[in-house]
C-alpha cells in the first residue's frame, strides 16, 4: 500500500484553467472522496492521478515516488470505470486475467489471484459468463475484481455507481465499503452524489470550479461546512439560507430577519458567533432536521429559538415528512419524524436547534 500526495497540481486545456492548484494527501489506507457538481474538475484529477492526463503544474506522488513522467502501467494503480470498461468477447475470467497476461504473470499465480478475488466479490459461479450475460451490479463487481487481481498499491474509482439505479447503488456502496474494509487499500472514490461520498469516504474533498473548496472528515464537512457552497450541495434535502442581521435581544445576541405576518424572528446566537461576524447582515444556514415542533423538550433545552411558520406543502416519504415553510420571503424545508409532521396550511409552532445553526458572511459567503 501507499500514500497519495497532491502538490500545487493545476491543468489548462488551451487558456481555460479547470485546476487551479489542487493540494491534497490520501493517508496509507485511507478512503478520499473528490465530490462536486459536473465540471468542477474531479475527473480530471483523477485521470492525472492515473497518468491518463499530462500535467500542467505541480507534482504527484505515490508513496515515496513522483510520478509525474511516469506511464499509466508503471504506476502500481488499479481503476475502476463509470462504464465497467470490460471486454464483451472474454468470460469473466478472462476479462480478470487479461492484464496479469499482459505482464507475463505465471499461470498459476493468475488462477490463485481469480480464485481469491471471486471468492472476495463472490462471483465465483459467474466466471464462465460473458458481460452480456451479466446484470449492470454483476459487471460493476467484475470491473472490480479486474482491478483487485492486481493487488496495487492505489484504488481510483471514477463514478462506478452512477448506471446503476437505486436500490442496486446502495447495495454496492454497502459493497465498495466492505470490501475497502478487507483489503484496506488507499483508495481515491470520484462521485458527483454527496450521499456516496458521506457514507463512504474517510474524508471528504468537496471541489468546485477546479478548486477543493474543503477537505476534511464527513461530519466536519456536514456540521461545519467552509462556506455556503459546500453548506448547500452536501445535504439532502440541502441547508436552509436565510438573510438575516445580528441584533440583541434580551441583552444577548441574536440573528433576527421578518417573518410572513409582518412580525420578527428573534433567533439567539451561540456565544462568540457575534463578535466572529464583520458586519451586522450575515446568512443564517439551518439544515433541515434541526427545524422540530414545539414541545415541552425542546423548551427546556438550551439553545433552542421558537418562532411559528406557515406550511405551504407537506411530502410524506414514510420514515419522515418533509415540509416547505414560509419564513418571510424565504421558503424552507423542514425534516420532521412522522408523529411530529404538520399540515398544509397550519401555523406550526417551530423550536430551532441553535447550536447546530451556521452563520456565513454574505461578502465571502466564508462560514463565520
Amino acid at each position: 500500500m501507499a500514500s497519495l500526495t497532491i502538490r500545487n497540481l493545476r491543468k489548462n486545456y488551451g487558456s481555460v484553467e479547470v485546476l487551479k492548484g489542487i493540494n491534497l494527501e490520501a493517508k496509507t489506507g485511507e478512503f478520499i472522496a473528490l465530490v462536486g457538481p459536473s465540471g468542477c474538475g474531479k475527473s480530471t484529477l483523477l485521470a492525472m492521478t492515473a497518468g491518463l492526463e499530462s500535467i500542467t503544474q505541480g507534482e504527484i506522488w505515490i508513496g515515496d515516488r513522483m510520478v509525474n513522467s511516469v506511464a499509466p502501467k508503471d504506476r502500481d494503480i488499479a481503476m475502476v470505470f463509470q462504464s465497467y470498461a470490460l471486454y464483451p468477447t472474454m468470460t469473466v475470467k478472462e476479462n480478470m486475467a487479461f492484464g496479469m497476461e499482459s505482464r507475463n504473470v505465471p499461470k498459476p499465480e493468475q488462477q490463485a489471484a481469480i480464485a481469491r478475488v471471486a471468492a472476495l466479490l463472490q462471483i465465483e459461479p459467474l466466471l464462465n459468463r460473458k458481460p452480456g450475460q451479466l446484470s449492470g451490479g454483476q459487471r460493476q463487481r467484475v470491473a472490480m475484481g479486474r482491478a483487485l487481481v492486481r493487488d496495487p498499491a492505489l484504488f481510483l474509482f471514477d463514478e462506478p455507481l452512477s448506471n446503476l439505479d437505486a436500490k442496486l447503488r446502495v447495495d454496492m456502496r454497502t459493497e465498495i465499503k466492505k470490501l475497502h474494509q478487507r483489503v484496506g487499500k488507499t483508495t481515491i472514490y470520484v462521485t458527483h452524489d454527496q450521499i456516496e461520498a458521506m457514507t463512504l469516504a474517510s474524508r471528504i474533498a468537496v471541489m468546485h470550479k477546479g478548486e477543493v473548496q474543503q477537505f476534511d472528515e464527513p461530519e466536519v464537512i456536514y456540521n461545519r461546512p467552509s462556506n455556503v457552497f459546500v453548506a448547500g450541495f452536501m445535504g439532502s434535502p440541502s441547508m436552509n439560507f436565510i438573510n438575516g442581521e445580528i441584533t440583541t435581544a434580551n441583552g444577548t445576541p441574536a440573528v433576527s430577519f421578518p417573518l410572513v405576518n409582518g412580525g420578527t424572528a428573534m433567533l439567539q446566537l451561540q456565544n462568540g458567533v457575534a463578535e466572529r461576524a464583520t458586519s451586522r447582515s450575515v446568512i443564517l444556514g439551518i439544515r433541515p432536521e434541526h427545524l422540530s415542533r414545539q414541545s415541552s423538550a425542546t423548551s427546556e433545552r438550551a439553545g433552542f429559538a421558537t418562532l411559528s411558520a406557515p406550511v405551504e406543502v407537506v411530502e410524506p416519504t414514510g420514515a419522515e415528512t418533509m415540509a416547505v415553510l414560509k419564513f418571510g420571503q424565504k421558503e424552507v424545508v423542514g425534516r420532521f419524524s412522522p408523529d411530529e409532521a404538520p399540515k398544509t396550511g397550519e401555523d406550526m409552532p417551530l423550536a430551532v436547534d441553535m447550536t447546530r445553526a451556521c452563520l456565513f458572511d454574505p461578502a465571502t459567503e466564508r462560514l463565520i
